[in-house]
């Protein structure tokens, strides 16, 4: 969690530690427990020049001025300035480091030049400015102490400087305990550790449960810290909490919090929040089943034990035996879970949960539960095998079993039709089209998507009903055909092929059947086609298959483009039989009549034209003579031969090169001319 300013600062009561000045009226922040130190809350790194206040003297020491107070952060530069009497005295000053009153020189200033003494500062120290401020890099853990300035021209002079150096400590971490803590544990138990680590000086560590700050109490809360100084000076902080929990501390949010102070303020820093395991033993057990509501045949049903102890007892699931009456446990794969996937109606019945607690051996017993699975069953219709003669009449009645009222529905399997709602379906007046299937529905109104089917077939008897009696299929010579051949009645008929090949039959119900035969195409085959002849006890039937070679310029309408063999089906749903007077053209039959209109239509048109053209010469029709120019001849050469010659352009350029030369004809004048060949 982010850091942020928190609080006043905490320093006089740091420099009343040391022994510098008195420690002042203060207030201080909380106190966590055994082990708890001053708390500050965490911001920014300061910039590496930091303000200085004044402290306190040293007891004892009363004559010395008082040091002056410096705060920097780790890492950063601290700027040490020493302020004399006299801008002159600059020119000649030694710098020392205190350490229990001993005196220890690190640089010296000469003319304005520093320069270091050998040990621990050597290469960390510079001036900066005109030689007042002495700058120590790198500040540590280890550098937090006196540092004096002194100038001896013209008389001996001297400032204290103390250095405070800070550090945030990293993010605290926190660790719940694995093992949990039982309600009945007699003494604290170890709730959860909290670290942060690399922080100067120590921060104060506080614990929280549900945003509540937590304080030592005897037999119930122990805080319990300690700390590691790491080699690089900077502390390590280890807090334990240990605490008797009860059954509501089961979802608490449990956290740590570090305070610590920084150049620019007191700060804090949070830990992740943790559920810690709570175990306490069940005081209520119950049953629960999914889904709830009606339940039918085919659900899917969970029967779950769920108890408010934790951890889960060891549940057992009974159900009651109708005939003895004494509850039997059932098996589970889980422990207090039983899946009944598809249920069915023997699931329904009286239910309980038991469980033990191994810990304290205590078992409680749940509530009994009533669980009903409605259900459908033993959907029957009589006869089983209706079948009857063309004419007659069938009556069909159907049955169930339910633990609810039923409705019946009856319906066509070929067309899905409703035929008849209720038990009975009556079929008069019976034709062959009534053969084939028939489905009762038996449903509960009441619980929706409850149903069952039974399917029955009607035989009506007759010979083998066939859909054609011939057929062209358009084929290439030499490949390989697939014909298929469909014929039904009853009882079932028999398909079979004059010709020798590979055949194979498919039953598609009760009376029909389907057998596909694949021949190569040969030239003899092309000539006298093949048959199908399909057959029963009561007669035969045959349907006939020619083959047409399609040819590079040949329409083929039902001819397959294809790779492979190419399949042709003879079905019995159009009848052409002797024993129906239902007749279908075959396509080739169809297509051949638009042939032939269209032949009549030409011819038609083909007369019209002659006729016109015959009262066009006999002069009937005015159109087109108007154009004719007779040349004037004498009456001795009237009875000479003349030859008409009609202009091969059409009207429209005719009236162009009329509107070029200027002549202007009559409006019936086609540009005909009669020219004179005798000479």
């Amino acid at each position: 969690m982010g850091a942020h300013p928190e609080g006043p600062q905490l320093q006089p009561e740091r420099e009343a530690q040391l022994g510098l000045i008195p420690p002042p009226p203060f207030p201080r922040l909380p106190v966590a427990g055994k082990g708890s130190i001053p708390s500050s809350r965490g911001a920014p790194p300061p910039p590496p020049v930091l303000a200085a206040r004044q402290a306190g003297g040293v007891p004892g020491e009363a004559e010395q001025p008082t040091p002056e107070l410096v705060e920097v952060e780790v890492g950063s530069t601290a700027l040490l300035r020493c302020p004399l009497d006299s801008p002159g005295n600059l020119s000649h000053v030694d710098w020392f480091v205190v350490h229990k009153e001993k005196r220890t020189p690190i640089f010296r200033v000469r003319q304005g030049q520093g320069q270091s003494e050998p040990g621990e500062y050597q290469h960390r120290l510079s001036l900066q400015g005109p030689g007042a401020t002495l700058a120590v890099a790198q500040v540590g853990p280890h550098d937090e102490r006196i540092f004096l300035c002194q100038s001896r021209r013209p008389r001996s002079q001297e400032h204290r400087i103390q250095l405070r150096v800070y550090k945030a400590p990293e993010e605290p971490t926190i660790q719940i305990s694995t093992n949990g803590i039982s309600v009945n544990s007699q003494e604290p138990a170890e709730v959860a550790t909290c670290v942060g680590r690399n922080g100067y000086p120590l921060p104060q560590v506080i614990w929280y449960k549900n945003r509540q700050a937590l304080k030592e109490e005897k037999n119930r809360i122990h805080i319990q810290s300690s700390q590691i100084v790491e080699s690089s000076g900077l502390y390590t902080l280890e807090s334990i909490l240990k605490a008797q929990l009860v059954k509501e501390d089961k979802d608490a949010q449990f956290y740590c919090e570090l305070s610590y102070r920084l150049p620019s303020g007191n700060h804090m820093k949070e830990s992740k929040e943790v559920t810690v395991p709570v175990f306490y033993p069940a005081e209520r057990l119950w049953l629960e089943v999914e889904p709830v509501g009606t339940l039918k045949e085919g659900d899917r049903v969970e029967i779950r034990c769920l108890t408010d102890g934790n951890p889960a007892p060891h549940f057992t699931i009974s159900k009651k035996n109708p005939s003895t009456g004494e509850m039997e446990e059932q098996e589970t794969p889980d422990n207090g879970f039983l899946v009944l996937d598809p249920a069915q109606k023997q699931h329904s019945g009286i239910y309980q949960c038991q469980s033990l607690d191994l810990e304290d051996t205590t078992s409680l017993s749940s509530d009994t539960q009533k669980l009903l699975v409605n259900y459908v069953s033993d959907v029957r219709v009589s006869p089983a095998a209706p079948e009857g003669q063309e004419g007659d009449s069938l009556t069909l009645t159907c049955e169930a079993e339910s633990n609810q009222a039923l409705t019946f529905q009856w319906l066509r399997e070929k067309t899905g039709q409703v035929l008849e709602e209720g038990p009975t379906l009556q079929l008069r007046g019976l034709k062959r089209e009534a053969g084939g299937g028939y489905h009762c529905v038996a449903s509960v109104p009441s619980v929706p998507g409850l149903n069952r089917t039974q399917l029955v077939n009607v035989a009506i008897f007759g010979p083998p009903w066939m859909a054609l009696k011939e057929r062209r299929v358009w084929v290439k010579e030499d490949t390989m055909q697939n014909l298929s051949c469909e014929a039904s009645g009853h009882p079932r008929p028999t398909i079979s092929w004059n010709v020798n090949s590979t055949a194979s039959e498919q039953e598609q119900d009760p009376q029909r059947v389907l057998s596909t035969l694949s021949v190569v195409v040969t030239p003899e085959l092309l000539e006298t086609g093949i048959q199908c002849t399909a057959s029963n006890s009561l007669g035969r039937n045959t349907t006939t298959i020619f083959l047409t070679r399609v040819g590079l310029t040949t329409l083929t309408p039902d001819s397959s483009t294809a790779a492979g063999p190419s399949t042709s089906t003879v079905s019995p749903h159009a009848r052409a039989n002797s024993t129906s007077p239902e007749r279908k053209l075959p396509e080739l039959e169809s297509k051949g009549v638009v042939i032939v209109a269209v032949i009549v239509c030409i011819l038609v048109l083909a007369v019209l034209g002659a006729v016109l053209y015959f009262f066009y010469k006999k002069g009937k029709l005015p159109c087109g003579r108007s154009g004719k120019q007779e040349i004037t001849l004498p009456p001795s050469r009237k009875s000479e031969f003349v030859v008409e010659v009609k202009s091969d352009k059409l009207p429209e350029e005719m009236g162009l090169l009329q509107g070029s030369t200027g002549d202007k004809r009559a409006p019936g004048d086609q540009g005909e001319k009669y020219i004179d060949l005798r000479h």
